[in-house]
């Protein structure tokens, strides 16, 4: 059935990449003289490289002394920078924009009816900040007009895999019903999950409450649809609930809120291959961060883009943020986690990179590299974090034939770093262009010569 499924999905990425050809530019592109890195892990760095593109596709890679670049192909010179593949996030939350108080800003968004506002500006703010893919987990279905508005090339943004509402057994207060679906039985959970499907969903989510049996039902409709589940978890004994039942990829596991995990759980885990995508820069390493230098809060790039008033509702929510209940057990939440995060690296766990953005204090414009940072600092090598956020999250996606490596025949997805990432993970943070689906935009660091007269600035 995944195969099956595999083959339709590949079939509708290539409708969606013709889409984009409007924003291409209409002659091979060449990227030159820059540090390679393919997204394999294990793969040395190509210096001096050069790496081809046309039509959306990847059509040559190499070192700059052997690789002949087309007479008609735009030559970008990226010497001193470094090339790698397009950024993807594997836990988003396209509705969301750093705002302090998730009760407080969805009342904001219902009283204004301004959803439809914030999805393009969330959208862009991951672009620009090099993330070229995303699964969106928890955004209501208005969601479907942003990820086909993007898909067409009429919205700048990542391509988006969505799961639409989660499945759960516990209501959080003050999240709208919109966002989430009460099951009380296993027969409703299959229900849901094959509605969900129905409705456009291209993952499941589940939630906080539900049992083995619970998650076993889901993971049956979406299987048989050639769909993923994706689960929310926290507590070992929701954790060997959702290993019993197939569950595909594990998310939150690890970054907060309990003591760190017996071996047995691990090792069960690790040696079931099961996805991790941690989260764990998102109350750990933001948060020390703000207290360090809150002026990160007033960086005008997050501003870009924003109506007025819907920016000063998220400034006027960072008032005294650490008093914010989001952050009510960050203490014990950062001891956790620090231990919790390095279990899982040493004892070799499939290791994906996702940021929960844009929860509070989590923007999109610097989520990616600050968890990638975080990872670091919890034990990954830089190389192994960046082939996690891409090779390792497209693959997580079901996507890997198409995307997350620099290699002939796949989509062009890459981004071009100011500075090397392998000596300094924070390098991360200087994305000066950003490729996808063979479609150039450029930040204003980056705007001078061909990168003008063939893209796009954002």
């Amino acid at each position: 059935m995944f195969r099956i499924f595999t083959l339709v999905f590949i079939v509708l990425l290539s409708c969606s990449i013709h889409s984009q050809e409007i924003l291409r530019p209409d002659r091979p592109v060449a990227f030159v003289g820059g540090m390679l890195l393919d997204g394999y892990e294990a793969a040395e760095p190509i210096h001096h490289s050069v790496v081809i593109f046309d039509d959306g596709r990847i059509v040559a890679v190499g070192e700059r002394h052997n690789t002949p670049i087309p007479g008609n192909a735009t030559v970008i010179d990226i010497s001193g920078k470094t090339l790698l593949p397009g950024l993807i996030d594997a836990h988003v939350h396209v509705d969301l924009i750093g705002h302090g108080d998730y009760t407080r800003y969805y009342k904001f968004l219902q009283g204004t009816k301004r959803l439809h506002e914030v999805m393009p500006i969330a959208a862009k703010q991951m672009l620009r900040a090099g993330v070229t893919s995303a699964i969106d987990l928890g955004t209501p279905f208005q969601i479907l007009d942003l990820r086909d508005k993007i898909r067409a090339g009429e919205i700048p943004g990542p391509r988006l895999t969505i799961s639409g509402p989660w499945i759960t057994r516990i209501r959080w207060p003050g999240i709208p019903p919109e966002y989430e679906i009460f099951i009380d039985s296993p027969e409703e959970a299959a229900t849901r999950a094959r509605e969900l499907i129905e409705q456009g969903a291209d993952v499941i989510k589940v939630w906080a409450g539900l049992t083995e049996e619970d998650y076993r039902a889901v993971v049956d409709v979406a299987h048989q649809h050639g769909v993923k589940v994706h689960a929310h978890l926290y507590h070992p004994e929701a954790i060997r609930a959702a290993i019993a039942a197939g569950v595909d990829v594990f998310q939150h596991v690890g970054s907060a809120r309990n003591p760190p995990y017996d071996d047995d759980l691990l090792a069960q885990i690790t040696h079931n291959n099961i996805p991790i995508v941690q989260t764990i820069s998102h109350r750990i390493w933001v948060y020390p961060a703000t207290v360090a230098f809150p002026e990160r809060l007033y960086n005008p790039i997050h501003k870009k883009d924003m109506p007025p008033d819907i920016y000063a509702e998220v400034i006027d929510s960072f008032n005294n943020f650490h008093r914010l209940s989001y952050f009510y057990d960050i203490g014990t939440e950062t001891r956790n986690s620090k231990v919790a995060a390095r279990q899982f690296i040493e004892a070799g766990a499939y290791m994906g990179v996702g940021t929960d953005a844009a929860s509070p204090l989590n923007f999109h414009t610097e989520a990616m590299w600050y968890e990638m940072s975080a990872l670091v600092e919890s034990g990954m090598t830089p190389i192994q974090v960046i082939s996690a956020a891409t090779k390792t999250n497209a693959e997580i996606l079901g996507q890997f034939e198409q995307l997350g490596t620099i290699e002939p025949g796949k989509v062009a997805d890459m981004i071009v770093i100011d500075g090397n990432p392998l000596a300094n993970i924070d390098a991360m943070a200087h994305v000066e262009i950003v490729v996808k689906d063979g479609g150039v935009w450029y930040a204003e660091s980056a705007a001078s010569g061909p990168v003008i007269e063939i893209g796009h600035a954002f």
